[in-house]
């Protein structure tokens, strides 16, 4: 199955950010064309009376004589041409800013923020007439005329049913007064075109899913290929496992030489272990030269009976310097009394003179007085 390289897997989340950044991302024109129509209806519902009046005056205005003079002049036609492109770019421009925010919404739900120019640069193989018959006649080709075509049925039945129920209205059109009759027909036209929007959405909501399953189709990758995307993001395994060798090596080189130079080990029991050292020629203060937990835990306690450096149980302690402070670090005020106090005992079962333990914490003793624990 890996030797043929067939494509079983996934794509994977950098797959499908490459292929995003390119402007390769599933989207349904028919669902942007759907919503737009049903954002232009209630738009027109919204703005219908406000557009009616504004054009209504401005007809008045044209043939009433309050634009164009009696004499028909090129000064005259002028200034009625002027006069009817302001008021008519007024009542356009509203509609055409709100249809254009509609059809940014229906594309910004689909897709998301997402500027790409990819899609619109030159290339030589969009020109290959191979491709435009792959394309033609391949599955999204045949899935879109498909598409059209249940469109295209729906909209001719649909529209011939609500044609069938409205022809009592239809047959007193002529009996009615020009405006009822005009109102009549345009609200007949609003609500066919409202049915007809709602349908189109449930049809292009079938697409809008076809679309992503062919997307992630089209994507997807053999396992070699998986496996390659693994290695170029994280490393070569061999390498990786070669890099984490050496670290451990070295993290235990270091516990080899810091741990048996300690005064003592501060132990949780077992999860927590702190290897703490004092020495008052060259420190100010106690410091932490070694810590670790589970496995490094028990490595620092094996090193420490190995070199005979006491091993002491101080579970809170210890997870206080475990957690609160770094190697290398002396240890903090807050901590200093209970590390003194530790050392001091320390030093006492190990028959060294308290005097000399004294001299070390008493000389190097912060300025400010020693917070206990």
């Amino acid at each position: 199955m890996d030797d043929l390289g067939e494509k079983t897997e996934d794509p994977t989340n950098k797959k499908l950010s490459d292929s995003r950044q390119k402007g390769q991302v599933p989207k349904s024109q028919d669902l942007s064309g759907a919503f737009s129509l049903l954002g232009g209806l209630i738009i027109f519902l919204v703005l219908g009376p406000t557009i009616s009046g504004m054009f209504l005056r401005l007809m008045k205005k044209m043939l009433g004589g309050e634009i164009s003079a009696d004499i028909v002049s090129i000064e005259s036609i002028y200034n009625a041409t002027k006069v009817a492109t302001y008021e008519g770019i007024m009542v356009v421009f509203p509609v055409l800013v709100l249809a254009a925010l509609v059809s940014y919404v229906s594309n910004f739900i689909q897709v998301g923020w997402l500027v790409s120019f990819d899609p619109i640069q030159p290339k030589l193989n969009k020109l290959s007439p191979i491709s435009g018959i792959k394309r033609i006649f391949g599955i999204r080709g045949l899935m879109k005329t498909v598409v059209n075509l249940l469109k295209l049925i729906v909209m001719i039945a649909v529209s011939w049913w609500f044609i069938k129920a409205h022809l009592d209205t239809i047959a007193l059109l002529p009996m009615l007064m020009a405006m009822e009759a005009i109102n009549a027909i345009l609200r007949m036209i609003f609500q066919l075109a409202m049915i007809l929007a709602i349908l189109l959405i449930a049809i292009a909501l079938i697409d809008f899913i076809f679309q992503r399953y062919q997307h992630t189709k089209d994507l997807r990758m053999s396992k070699q290929e998986v496996k390659d995307e693994r290695k170029s993001m994280d490393g070569d395994p061999m390498l990786k496992g070669r890099r984490l060798q050496m670290a451990r090596e070295i993290v235990m080189q270091q516990l080899g030489n810091n741990v048996p130079q300690a005064d003592v080990i501060v132990t949780n029991p077992t999860h927590f272990s702190v290897a703490i050292k004092y020495d008052p020629e060259t420190m100010a203060a106690p410091k932490i030269t070694a810590k670790g937990a589970d496995l490094i835990a028990f490595r620092i306690r094996q090193i420490a009976r190995q070199n005979d450096v006491p091993i002491i149980e101080r579970p809170p302690l210890a997870r206080a310097l475990y957690w609160g402070m770094e190697v290398g670090q002396e240890v903090s005020l807050e901590h200093y009394e209970a590390v003194a106090e530790l050392l001091a005992f320390v030093y006492r079962i190990d028959g060294r003179m308290e005097e000399k333990m004294n001299k070390r914490i008493q000389t190097q003793t912060p300025a400010e007085e020693p917070v206990g624990v």
